[in-house]
């Protein structure tokens, strides 16, 4: 059985959504009817920064975990905080993870347009330079086909609904199949 890990905040975490629709779960769901072995653990708190997800990452990451989804940022993005504080803290996680032995696909994040040229460039960039300098496998956008579509959000037009979910777990797919692979050769085997 490969152990996996959805370490993020509230979009990982299922925001407003039963348990079984959050994104570790419904990820889980799709992997099984595919015939793999594997079991996602939702490690989501809603409301995380990248500060605050490095600050819990000791704890939070049992033993025995093979590979972790990294999806934290937005709320560093909503709230404003310099893009290099987020770098900073998301290149710590990294290297722990690296250390323990640990797989990571990056998930990543995309500033709204609405807090400047600057800050969009710069924040948008931490996620491609933090693939290439720890060699883990980036998503570009966790939210791909699912940022500024109603029907895919909750009334707040930012958390995804459970058909948002759902499109966030096919896009992703391809990648966490590609990271379990690397996981199988670790254990031998994924299936």
């Amino acid at each position: 059985m490969i152990k996996l890990i959805a370490f993020g905040d509230s979009l990982s975490a299922g925001f407003q959504l039963p348990a079984a629709a959050a994104f570790p779960a419904v990820l889980e769901k799709e992997l099984r009817r595919e015939g793999y072995r594997v079991a996602v653990a939702n490690a989501g708190v809603s409301g995380d920064t990248s500060s605050g997800g490095l600050a819990r990452l000791d704890w939070s990451i049992a033993e025995g975990a093979d590979g972790l989804i990294l999806e934290l940022g937005a709320n560093d993005m909503l709230r404003g905080i310099d893009p290099e504080v987020t770098k900073a803290a998301l290149g710590a996680m990294l290297q722990t993870l690296k250390s323990r032995n640990i797989k990571v696909l990056i998930a990543g994040m995309r500033a709204s347009p609405s807090l400047g040229k600057d800050f969009k460039a710069r924040f948008d960039a931490i996620f491609p330079d933090l693939s290439a300098k720890y060699g883990a496998p980036l998503y570009p956008f966790f939210l791909e086909g699912v940022a500024g579509e109603r029907g895919l959000t909750l009334a707040d037009g930012i958390h995804p609904n459970a058909a948002g979910v759902e499109r966030i777990a096919q896009g992703i797919l391809p990648s966490v199949r590609a990271l379990i692979g690397e996981i199988g050769n670790k254990t031998g085997g994924a299936r």
